[in-house]
Formats: structure tokens, C-alpha cells, sequence
């Protein structure tokens, strides 16, 4: 909807965005100012008024190398949450830049900005380039419109910004990530899991024992939701899910009975490209039915368990887990009877929906052959 760069009475500038939901800056990764705002400062904008902020700092993030084969934008933006919530840009604009700035796709870019709230910054923005062009035409904008983002960004040249402080990350080193099992910014390395004490091969085994006993597993996943603005803009993450679930499928692989599933896409276009591609029926076939299009796990809302489900948690006083592609999992966010949840890419949920338990460890444990 945005048009990158608007003209008013003859004079082009960048376009501006507030809006009342926190992940707004979602859209900086076209080059857009968007900030989240409390709601009475949103209604001052539609009535006319001005909103005013305190001067950020401006903060410069130099993305160096390539990301390796494999790696989402969900492991980026993990990785990423990590590091500049350690470098403290509470409060900043940041804008990324470099090398591997450049090689990010407007989806990946997408992730990583409206993650902007959990590194802590206030906006999170990409500099136009010929990525943002191509998706500007993809989207409908006229030759015209995208004529004039591409003039406009030329002669507002960002080579010689200045910034209050420069930080630098490697691509390169991203590894496959989670976070958890609670707080954004606590990466979970999926190499990490049994170090962590969260894969358990003892614990997995007398897990399997309970199943065959038709039992829940201690450690089970209870929730496993493909949702949140975050990670289902990305074609390619929502794409890598569907292409697991088929090859589940495909292997007679099933989701364990105690895990409810969902996917909840921010955008109907993610229901449009699945079914054009047939893979929409791949993910319903493995209890990834779309139930909506707005946020639901990732601020609670995912609904009620089965009633005997939630005995067996109370009862047996079981570690029940939730492993979401969202973007927050605070203790007791995602659902009250799930102890702790993890953040996970959109495959990775399908992975541990399979699984049905977090101590199965997904780098070295067989899902089915």
C-alpha cells in the first residue's frame, strides 16, 4: 500500500507510517519510516495532528558476508535479536547496510525489521535498492511510481550517512536457530539442544514408553503454530514448511495427537501462493489448517486444549511446551498450560509438530525414513 515515496505540491519525500501495533516497522524494509505508537497518538495523526518524538540515535548495522546454504531469515533474525539486544539499542533507529544487507530478499528483510520491538530499537530500515524496485512492481505500483523511488533514492545518497555508532555482524556465522524456552533475545542454537539440556535421549525414550502406553510425553509440544506477521510474510520460510509437510506426507508421517497445529498467515496472498503451488493441502493434510488471518499463538490465542489433554498436563504435572514461528514467547504468553515456548522457523514447527516433543533433538534424531 505504501508508496515508498510520496509528492506533495511538487516536492517528493519519504513516505511515514504510525500505527498502534508494535511490530509496525515491519515495513521499514522498503525504506519506510514505520513506527508503533500508543493508540491515542494514532488518532491524533487521523485527525490531522502531528506526532512528535524525541530525536533517536541513529544506529548503523553493517551486514557483512553471506548467509550459509540452508539458514532462514527466521535463524537470522534470531541471531540478530541476540546481538543488538547486547549492544543496547534500546530506543534507536537502526539501519542496516553492506554486503549482506544487499543479498536479503525484501522477505528476509521483512523479518528481520519487524522483529525491530524485540531487539528493542524504535525502527529497523533497509536502504532502497533494486530489491525494493522489483518488489514495488511485483505488488501492482505503476512504471511511474517506481520511477520515481528509483530518482528520488539516487539523489538521497546514503554512502556518506553518519551515524551516532556503527555495529557489525557476519551473515556467515548464523547458524540453524531457536529461541528459548522463553525471552526473544535467549538464541537457542539448534546444534545447542542437547547441551542445553533440552534434547534428552533418556528422557526421549521414556517419552516414546508413555506414548506407547497412550501417554503424553514429558516434554511434550502441545502447541505448534505457523503464525505471526513475522515469518509468515517470507515466501520462503512459509514454502520450506509446506515442502516438509509434503515429504511427511509423502513417508506416511504424522503429527503426534496431543499437538494442536495451526497456521495463521498475515496475509491472504500466503493462502493464495500455497494453493497455486498445491502445497496448501500438504500442510492441512499434517493439521496445518489456515484459522485465520491476523495474530493469534504469538499473543494467546491460540484457544482451548482438548479437556483431556489439559488433565494429563495438570495430573501428571508434565513439562508441556509450545514452538511457534512468532515473534515473542514470554513465560505464560502463548498459552497457560504451556510452560515454556520456544520461537522456531516456520519448518522447524512442522519438524517438532512430528516430533510431539522438545526432547527430541532435531540436528541428530531420525523423524521417519
Amino acid at each position: 500500500m505504501s508508496p515508498v515515496v510520496a509528492v506533495s505540491e511538487g516536492v517528493a519525500f519519504p513516505d511515514t507510517c504510525v500505527g498502534t501495533d508494535s511490530h509496525t516497522p515491519h515495513v521499514d524494509a522498503l525504506g519506510v519510516i514505520a513506527v508503533g505508537v500508543g493508540g491515542l497518538e494514532a488518532e491524533n495523526v487521523m485527525l490531522g495532528r502531528a506526532s512528535w518524538m524525541r530525536l533517536p540515535d541513529i544506529v548503523g548495522v553493517e551486514l557483512a558476508g553471506r548467509r550459509q546454504p540452508g539458514i532462514t531469515a527466521t535463524d537470522i533474525v534470531l541471531a540478530l535479536t541476540e546481538f543488538l539486544r547486547q549492544q543496547k539499542v534500546v530506543g534507536a533507529y537502526v539501519e542496516f547496510f553492506g554486503e549482506g544487507a544487499r543479498s536479503l530478499s525484501i522477505g528476509d528483510r521483512a523479518t528481520i525489521s519487524n522483529m525491530c520491538p524485540e531487539y528493542g530499537a524504535t525502527a529497523a530500515l533497509f536502504s532502497i535498492d533494486g530489491q525494493t524496485l522489483d518488489y514495488l512492481r511485483l505488488t501492482g505500483r505503476s512504471d511511474e511510481q517506481v520511477q520515481l523511488v528509483e530518482t528520488y533514492a539516487k539523489a538521497d545518497d546514503l554512502v556518506s550517512a553518519q551515524y551516532e555508532r556503527v555495529l557489525r555482524f557476519d551473515l556467515a556465522t548464523v547458524v540453524r536457530n531457536m529461541a528459548g524456552p522463553s525471552n526473544p533475545h535467549r538464541r537457542l542454537p539448534v546444534g545447542a539442544l542437547a547441551e542445553r539440556g533440552i534434547a534428552d535421549s533418556a528422557k526421549l525414550a521414556a517419552g516414546q514408553a508413555d506414548e506407547a502406553q497412550g501417554r503424553m510425553p514429558d516434554g511434550a509440544v502441545i502447541i505448534a503454530a505457523i503464525t505471526s506477521c513475522t515469518n509468515t510474510s517470507n515466501p520462503r520460510n512459509v514454502i520450506a514448511a509446506a515442502l516438509l509437510a509434503r515429504n511427511a506426507n509423502a513417508r506416511g508421517l504424522v503429527r503426534k495427537p496431543w499437538v494442536k497445529s495451526s497456521l495463521a498467515p498475515g496475509s491472504r496472498a500466503v493462502e493464495l501462493y500455497l494453493r497455486e503451488a498445491k502445497l496448501l493441502g500438504e500442510l492441512e493434510q499434517l493439521g496445518f489448517g489456515i484459522v485465520g488471518f491476523a495474530c493469534t499463538t504469538c499473543n494467546g490465542m491460540s484457544g482451548a486444549l482438548d479437556p483431556a489433554i489439559r488433565q494429563e498436563i495438570v495430573e501428571r504435572d508434565l513439562y508441556a511446551t509450545a514452538v511457534l514461528s512468532g515473534n515473542r514467547n514470554f513465560d505464560g504468553r502463548i498459552h497457560p498450560y504451556a510452560k515454556q515456548a520456544f520461537l522456531a522457523s516456520p519448518p522447524l514447527v512442522v519438524a517438532y509438530a512430528i516430533a510431539g516433543t522438545v526432547r527430541f533433538d532435531i540436528e541428530q534424531d531420525v523423524l521417519g525414513i
